[in-house]
């Protein structure tokens, strides 16, 4: 789940880009041990381990910004106070962001780890319709093939599916993938804004709705111990981790090579799940799985090369996400 991760390598910056490749590949694969986390906990249903994952995410990212506020003479502010006083869009990409992150645990509950991690990397293709209709972006060639690809294979996916009884974990899925669409969307709106209030205004979003839903249905706010430190681990641990490893990479990388590097976390989820649990993805996972990556990879690796072709695009692309 990348966040700001439209960046553009630092101008005359002369390093090599290796280290920052594997620690973007290394965020992939730090973010992929998350379903594993989540599975882990099976004595907690969907929405109390949302609970305390989002209670994780909003403490670690808190500590995090006081201190680093403390340094600058400014402890008054805060994550969740910045998220809630930036405009009406940081609060749209905080509510995505939840929607994202309540859709992905619930389809790690309700269907196979690998039908979770790759409806929802659909997000790359949702992005290009969301924003042709809600930014008034053009839609190229490349794109609505790369977005007609992905569905096919989203749609070879679900079919294989029917009368297993993993719809509803599906349907999260892609809910999850229209939500990390949304919030890219939102980042896009205004690519110099800092967006990272976003994250734990998120958490504050999605906490009272997954009380109240676990309240609703009768359940406890408190799953086991065990379950709760696994939730504890993946949203303070897990997730923002891989966050802070993943930003740093970024601002010395394209954007293209975010975007591939992004789908190790996919790539890995079903591979974590299949060691520790045996959990063998069916072959229409894997054919429409490989389907949608191939159309979001594709789609980065030939906007990379038109942009190459058009160089005066690809420096108004550089400035408009110096700071995304």
């Amino acid at each position: 789940m990348p966040v700001n991760a439209e960046r553009e390598p630092i101008e005359g910056l002369h390093r090599s880009v290796l280290v920052p490749s594997l620690m973007a590949l290394g965020a992939g694969v730090v973010w992929s041990l998350g379903a594993l986390v989540a599975r882990l906990a099976d004595h907690a249903d969907a929405w109390q381990y949302l609970l305390w994952r989002s209670l994780g995410i909003l403490v670690v990212i808190e500590l995090l910004v006081r201190r680093r506020r403390g340094r600058l003479g400014n402890i008054a502010r805060s994550g969740i106070r910045d998220a809630y006083t930036s405009g009406w869009t940081m609060i749209s990409a905080s509510a995505c962001l939840a929607v994202a992150s309540i859709g992905f645990i619930y389809a790690l509950k309700h269907t196979t780890a690998a039908n979770a991690a790759f409806l929802s990397s659909l997000a790359p293709l949702i992005v290009a319709v969301l924003a042709r209709v809600v930014l008034g972006e053009r839609l190229n060639g490349v794109t609505v093939a790369a977005i007609a690809l992905g569905f096919c294979g989203l749609a070879f996916m679900v079919n294989g599916d029917l009368g297993v009884g993993n719809m509803k974990g599906n349907i999260a899925a892609v809910i999850t993938a229209f939500g990390f669409a949304g919030y890219a969307v939102s980042v896009r709106s205004d690519p110099t804004a800092d967006w990272s209030p976003a994250l734990p205004g998120s958490s504050s979003i999605a906490i009272p709705i997954v009380a109240t839903v676990c309240l609703a249905q009768g359940n406890s706010l408190f799953p086991p111990a065990a379950d709760i430190a696994l939730a504890l681990l993946h949203g303070g641990g897990i997730i923002v981790i891989g966050m802070l490893t993943f930003n740093a990479a970024t601002r010395h990388l394209p954007a293209v090579a975010s975007i591939v590097f992004a789908q190790t976390e996919t790539v890995f989820v079903p591979v974590w799940i299949y060691l520790w649990f045996g959990e063998r993805p069916k072959n229409t996972t894997l054919i429409g799985g490989a389907i949608i990556l191939g159309a979001v990879v594709g789609k980065a690796l030939v906007d990379a090369r038109l942009a190459k072709i058009d160089p005066a695009s690809s420096v108004l692309a550089r400035r408009s996400r110096q700071r995304a």
